[in-house]
């Protein structure tokens, strides 16, 4: 099996950000419901290879299962979302995140199957695609990819220092329209006495 490979603009100037060739396989298989006999679900994210082509293809079918390849998807890292990978970088399992969808593909009659969309290490585009009800499912991500997306994030995030906040007894105190209002502290104030007549 080949290693993930990951890339820069520094060591390829064809590249305009650092990148990783994925391929996403997607698992088929058989349930006990008697309104659905079958469910997709991710299975893993692996390095992707020349050899695997550009279509979809299947790996193993069985009674049980399927397995299919989907090759070909680049995870990009921006310097916008630099953010994004050190909420994922820090978790106690940093991960991938795919977004699948299902589709009728040409040469398999009318039955739908699950198609990779993207594949991201970015916590704020899963969070994104999840807001859009998309079908997001996650795998760990290997130790290699871990370090290449924390030399990102140790080399693109910047931590908001936390602003310091004035304390409410300096702010001016405003009545209920708006106006400055003022506190006495003249002690020579006595409520009045009901009147008991």
């Amino acid at each position: 099996m080949v290693d993930f490979l990951m890339r820069s603009p520094a060591d390829d100037r064809s590249l305009h950000r650092p990148c990783v060739a994925v391929a996403v396989v997607m698992r088929r298989e058989r349930i006990d419901n008697r309104w659905q006999s079958w469910r997709w679900e991710l299975a893993d994210v692996v390095p992707h290879e020349d050899a695997f082509g550009d279509e979809a293809r299947l790996l193993l079918k069985d009674d049980r299962e399927e397995r299919w390849l989907h090759p070909g998807h680049n995870v990009e890292l921006y310097l916008g979302d630099a953010e994004g990978y050190y909420l994922n970088a820090t978790t106690e399992q940093p991960c991938f995140w795919v977004v699948w969808r299902m589709q009728e593909p040409e040469g398999r009659g009318d039955e739908p199957m699950a198609v990779p969309q993207t594949v991201t290490l970015s916590y704020h585009d899963a969070g994104r695609w999840l807001d859009a009800q998309e079908t997001v499912e996650q795998v760990p991500a290997p130790a290699p990819v871990v370090q290449w997306m924390r030399e990102f994030v140790d080399a693109h995030h910047v931590l908001e220092a936390k602003r310091r906040q004035r304390p409410q007894s300096f702010r001016s105190l405003e009545d209920r329209f708006g106006n400055p209002a003022r506190v006495s502290t003249d002690k020579s104030f006595k409520p009045q006495e009901p009147d008991r007549g």
